[in-house]
């Protein structure tokens, strides 16, 4: 598929509606989407017009219809689709978050012992996180790895946390590997 401009407004939009079709299964509804992303329920049916247009949102008839994100929709926002995702625990302010999973760990900036910083993707909303909070990131299902630290800021366009570690810890494995 060739790459697909969308606006911030669409982005935001397309990202509530694969969240909450993560989290249930089901059509979404427009007025759901719109009180995730703060719009107007009007201006959500006029953006799924154009999304329906490009192929990344399919619509559902009927009294139970609503929404649903078609595979060019993960594409286009460069989002996963795992039929089972491992779940990479998250805890925010010590308290486990059940209505997202960790996507992508990306350390940035490792060779700086002081300033180390990680960008976490989540698959699921990160509205409820606000810089200077704690979180917990972890154990990952391969390595074990977990990381402490503070919320340092938030990309909101590619659902980002931008994490300050405080620690990063990973069980040491047979030394012949």
């Amino acid at each position: 598929m060739s790459s697909i401009e969308l606006t911030t407004s669409q982005k935001d939009i397309l990202r509530e509606l694969i969240n909450l079709y993560g989290q249930s299964e089901r059509a979404i509804k427009g007025e759901d989407i719109a009180e995730g992303v703060n719009r107007n329920p009007g201006t959500i049916r006029n953006q799924m017009q154009s999304l329906k247009a490009l192929q990344l949102v399919e619509g559902v008839p009927g009294p139970k219809g609503g929404y649903k994100p078609t595979a060019n929709a993960y594409e286009a926002l460069g989002v996963q689709n795992l039929d089972e995702p491992a779940n990479v625990p998250l805890a925010h302010n010590g308290e486990d978050i059940d209505d997202a999973n960790v996507q992508e760990i990306d350390l940035t900036s490792v060779h700086h012992p002081d300033l180390c910083r990680a960008e976490i993707r989540l698959h699921g909303s990160i509205n409820r996180f606000h810089e200077g909070d704690a979180v917990s990131i972890g154990p990952t299902p391969r390595s074990g790895l977990l990381i402490e630290g503070t919320i340092d800021g938030k990309d909101e366009t590619d659902n980002v946390l931008i994490v300050s570690t405080t620690s990063m810890e990973a069980p040491v494995g047979d030394p012949s590997h």
